[in-house]
C-alpha cells in the first residue's frame, strides 16, 4: 500500500505536466498526497473491520461508508468529477464508471487477501460500489492480482501472464512514450502502469519509469508503485519520506492497519 503513496505522491506535480524522462528529483516540497492516496486509505481501513467470514456485501456497505467519511475530510484531494459529485450527493449506489480510480485505490486487497481468488473477489466488490462497469472491475481485479502474486513470489513472467489475461501489454514504454497522453480509464492506464513494473529494475526505477511516459502520472505511479512494493519491496528511506507527506490523521489510520 506504502508503494501506492510514493508513486501519487512523487506523480502529484507531474500530473498535468509530464515529463518524459526518468531523470528527475524524486521528492520535491511542491509533491503532495491525492486522492489516490486517500481512497487507498480508506479501503484498507474498510478491509482492517471487516470479518472475511461474512464475505463481501457488508465489506461494500462498510466501505461506501468510508468513502464518504475520508471524502468529507479530504474534500480537495483532486478527486475525478463523478467522483466528486457522488461524494459531494452522499449517494450509496455506483454509477458505472470505467475509470482508473478502482485500479489505484485496490492495492491494499492485494496485500489482504489470503489468495488469488479473494483477491479478485475482493477487488471486484471494492470496484463495485462505484466503478461498477466491467471495464472498472477488471482494471480493480488485475491490479490486486498482480499484488497478490507479487507478494506471493511469483515471477515478472508470471504476472505478465495473468495481467495479460486482462490487457494487451505487447509494447514498451519506450516505443509509447513519445505520443502516451493523459487517460483516466482503466483500459488506457493500468496495462501501461504494469508494464512500468516489468520493465522496471527495483522500486524508485519502477516508480521513475511509471512517471516518465506521462499520462494521469500520479495514478499511473501509484499502481505501479503498489505492485512494485508487493515484488521489490521499498528502501526504508523512500518509504520514510512518503510517510513524512501524510498528515497525523492519515499516518495514524496506516500505522493502526500494522
Amino acid at each position: 500500500m506504502t508503494g501506492a503513496f510514493v508513486g501519487d505522491i512523487v506523480g502529484s506535480i507531474y500530473e498535468f505536466d509530464n515529463i518524459k524522462t526518468k531523470d528527475f528529483e524524486l521528492f520535491v516540497p511542491q509533491c503532495m498526497f491525492t486522492d489516490d492516496t486517500v481512497m487507498t486509505i480508506a479501503v484498507a481501513k474498510a478491509l482492517s473491520e471487516h470479518d472475511r467470514k461474512l464475505g463481501t456485501e457488508p465489506f461494500k456497505k462498510r466501505l461506501v461508508k468510508c468513502f464518504h467519511e475520508f471524502g468529507k475530510l479530504y474534500p480537495d484531494a483532486g478527486y475525478g468529477g463523478r467522483f466528486a459529485d457522488w461524494l459531494e450527493s452522499g449517494s450509496t449506489a455506483p454509477y458505472n464508471s470505467y475509470g482508473n480510480g478502482s485500479a489505484m485505490r485496490v492495492s491494499y486487497v492485494g496485500e489482504w487477501a489470503q489468495s488469488l481468488a479473494e483477491a479478485e473477489q475482493y477487488a471486484q466488490a471494492s470496484a463495485e460500489v462505484t466503478h461498477n462497469h466491467e471495464e472498472g472491475i477488471k482494471g480493480a481485479k488485475a491490479v490486486a492480482g498482480a499484488v497478490w502474486l507479487a507478494k506471493s513470489g511469483s515471477s515478472k513472467e508470471d504476472i505478465k501472464k495473468y495481467v495479460s489475461g486482462y490487457y494487451d501489454l505487447n509494447f514498451t514504454l519506450d516505443e509509447i512514450r513519445p505520443y502516451y497522453d493523459f487517460d483516466e480509464t482503466c483500459r488506457n492506464s493500468v496495462p501501461q502502469a504494469i508494464v512500468a513494473f516489468l520493465e522496471s529494475q527495483d522500486f524508485e526505477d519502477a516508480v521513475r519509469c511509471a512517471v516518465s511516459i506521462g499520462g494521469d502520472s500520479d495514478t499511473v505511479a501509484a499502481i505501479t508503485g503498489s505492485v512494485a512494493e508487493a515484488y521489490y519491496g521499498i528502501p526504508e528511506d523512500i518509504r520514510e519520506t512518503a510517510l513524512s507527506y501524510l498528515d497525523d490523521y492519515l499516518l495514524d489510520t496506516v500505522e493502526s492497519l500494522n
